[in-house]
Parts: C-alpha cells; structure tokens; sequence
C-alpha cells in the first residue's frame, strides 16, 4: 500500500483531500506545517506528498526533500509559482481533478533498478547522487567495467526534474566511426549514400531529458571538435543540414579507462573532458567493497530463481566464504553471471561452493585447455610488459589500432 503525505495548513482543505484520497489503497498522514512533516520523515518514507507553498519552502530550507519523491504544490490562484516541483493541484480541490492527476502519475511512474549498498563507500555515493540529481550538472561516472556505472547514470535520471523526460543511452564503443556522428546529430534525407530518409539523432531525442555517452572516451578525435560544441552551445545542425537545433540535454558520461592517459595520448581532448567532468563519481571495485558481495549475491539468487521459476535457494557458509574470498575482476557483471550459472547448472535447494564457477587463485597454468583467446590475450601481455606498457608501440608491433588494443584490453578487465 502507498504511503501518502499531505501538509496543509488550512483545516478545511486537508480534510477535503484527505476525504477525496480515502478509499483509494493509499495509507494517508496529514500535518498541518513543514516541520511536523520533517518529524515524520525521519521516521517514515512516503511514496507521494502534497504539499501548500510553506511546506514545500521548509523542507527545501532543511534539505529534506525525499529523493524521488513526487511533490504536489497545493495552490491557490494567487500562490506564486514554483520551480522544482512535479505537479499543482488548484483549490478547491474536485473529485475529478484528483482522479486527473493520479493517472497522470501512474502513467508516468516508472520501476527503477534497485541498488544494493552495505558498504560505507556506496553508501556515501548513493547519498551524492541524492543532491547532484537535483542540479542540472554534467557528471563523469569512471570505475572498472562491471562496477554498475549505467545503474548510476539511470539513478540520476529517475531523480532527478527531468525524469519526464527521454534517458538516451549510446554505448560510444560499439558505434562505427562512420556512423557516430549520424547517430549523435541525426542527417538529412540525401545526405550520404544511403541516407534514404531524415534521421533524429541520439541528442535530438534526449532533448530537456538526459543522454549517457557510455564509454565516451572511445569517440573518435574528429568527432569530438563537434560534440565540444554542443556541449558548450547545446545546438548543432543534423548531417547534411544547415538549420541549427537547440536542445537542453543533461549529459552524464562513462569510462572504465584512465582518462589522464587518453589525454596525454591526445586520444581525447582535455577541453571536452573538463567540460563533461563538471561532477565526477568514482564507482570502487567490488573488491573494495566487499560488504557488498553476499546482498548483491543474494539478490541476484532471487531474481534469477523467480526468473526461471525455481524454488528460491540458499548459499552455504562455504560457498559465502567462497564468495567473499575471490577479487571478482570482472565485478557485478562477473558476480550474476556465477550466481546465474549456479542456480541453473543445480537443482538442490542449497548453493554449495562447487557449484559457483569461479577460481580464487585465478591460476591460467590451472586450465586444462588453452583456447586461441587465451594465447591471444598472453601474446598481448607479453608485449606490452616487453614495450613498457607503451600501447601505441605496442599496437603498432602487433599489427592492430591502439582502439582495438583498448577493446582488446577492455576484454580482458584490464
């Protein structure tokens, strides 16, 4: 049942909203002022509050506006307006008005990822995101693959204001580098060979909404000039067009590399980055927050026994020991994919340390076969060791782009 709030001052209106709400599956709390809502609020949560003009001030003076939260400015005509709230609710307050306005909720809610966090550090991270959704900023998320930085980005969008509108995503990696910019910007019907009917870009649809550049460091250097541009203006025009086109785009960007050494290698230029790094998020490695590890592990149980309709199963205590021994280089992403695969290669009742597939001492000599991958991936290695670590001689001696070297590496959780 959802928990609904409602601060108003004036008797007469509270109890009407309160009568037109009840009997509509909500468990409803009324206060008369801001700070008798901040006392409920240390002890509850709400799914939904309204709220007159005074309440809504004292809890943005406390900083206390609940993350998420969908807040409705109790108004009278000559209530002055406000920026950063969801929707109005005009006095006197009508049956059919309130029945308006919770559809138009219910139609625009949307489930969010849930977010496992027992560790000090993700915790801290979790409570950031709380105040830098709230601002209109660029955002830099960076960490290892696997670390749950999409998560992350598509936290700050749901909310954040402009959780109405579009979340773009665009993986910068898996975009050929003669398609990209059409994919940014869009192109004009006849604009290139094959170009057979206009086309609305990534940042065209994202517009008053918010656009992930995932893996943003793998954009080409000619393109970047350009996205510098929009970043900067926030206008561009599509390809083959000459009409300028405004929008208001929040851009929240991901790297699993370090950006200094891109930078150094004037793979990417210092300028963009300092202009999509206006707030940055490191997001540690599973290993560095191993109180994370058995609630990750144990929702991930869940959610894939519910998916494939098995009964719901347990960890022993040494497969917990297993769990929290290994350095997961592959993250998250490695985590559900071992928990995954335990739960569908087993149908006992109890996950045993031999049904997780994973190597602690992460021993390749270990490995009855050696796949072409493998040598492959050593080859790589021994050649960078043998170069210093230098990856454009390294790539040159190899026969290959230094791109490629990266997605090689990327791979390899490297």
């Amino acid at each position: 049942m959802k928990k609904v709030l409602i601060i108003e001052k004036e008797l007469s209106s509270r109890e009407l909203l309160f009568s037109l709400l009840k009997g509509k599956e909500f468990q409803l709390f009324t206060v008369e002022d801001g700070m008798s809502a901040l006392e409920l609020l240390q002890k509850r949560s709400f799914d939904l509050i309204f709220s007159d003009l005074k309440g809504i001030k004292t809890l943005d003076r406390s900083s206390r506006r609940p993350l998420g939260t969908p807040i409705i400015h109790l108004s009278d005509e000559n209530d002055p307006s406000l920026k950063d709230i969801d929707h109005v609710l005009k006095k006197p307050f009508s049956e059919k008005g309130v029945s308006l306005l919770l559809l138009h909720l219910l139609e625009k809610a949307k489930p969010k990822k849930t977010i496992i966090a027992e560790s000090p550090r993700m915790k801290k991270i979790l409570r950031e995101v709380e105040k830098i959704a709230k601002s209109h900023s660029n955002v830099f998320i960076f960490g290892e693959s696997g670390t749950g930085k999409e998560v992350i980005a598509g936290l700050i969008h749901s909310f954040s204001r402009r959780n109405a509108h579009p979340f773009i995503r665009v993986n910068c990696a898996a975009l050929p580098d003669t398609l990209i910019e059409s994919e940014f910007f869009g192109h004009e019907k006849g604009s290139f060979t094959g170009a057979h009917q206009k086309r609305i870009g990534r940042f065209e649809r994202a517009d008053k909404g918010t656009l992930l550049l995932d893996e943003v460091s793998e954009i080409p250097s000619i393109l970047q000039a350009k996205l510098l541009r929009v970043v900067q203006e926030q206008e561009f025009e599509r390809v083959g067009g000459t009409e300028a086109i405004h929008v208001d785009v929040r851009l929240v960007s991901t790297s699993n590399r370090e950006m200094k050494e891109a930078i150094d290698e004037k793979t990417f230029r210092a300028d963009l980055y300092y202009r999509l790094n206006v707030i940055p998020i490191y997001l540690p490695p599973l290993r560095e927050r191993k109180e994370d590890i058995l609630p990750l592990a144990s929702h991930f149980l869940r959610e894939v026994c519910e998916r494939n309709q098995i009964p719901h199963k347990a960890f022993s205590k040494k497969a917990e020991e297993k769990l929290l021994g290994y350095s997961w280089p592959g993250n998250i992403r490695e985590l559900r994919n071992v928990i995954e695969h335990g739960v569908v290669m087993d149908y006992s009742n109890i996950i045993e340390e031999e049904h997780l597939l994973i190597d602690p001492k992460g021993s390749e000599e270990e490995l009855p076969i050696v796949t072409i991958k493998e040598l492959e991936k050593k080859h790589i290695l021994k050649m960078l060791e043998h170069l210093d670590g230098n990856r454009t001689q390294a790539a040159k001696a190899l026969g290959i782009s230094v791109r490629t070297l990266r997605n090689k590496l990327k791979e390899y959780s490297l």
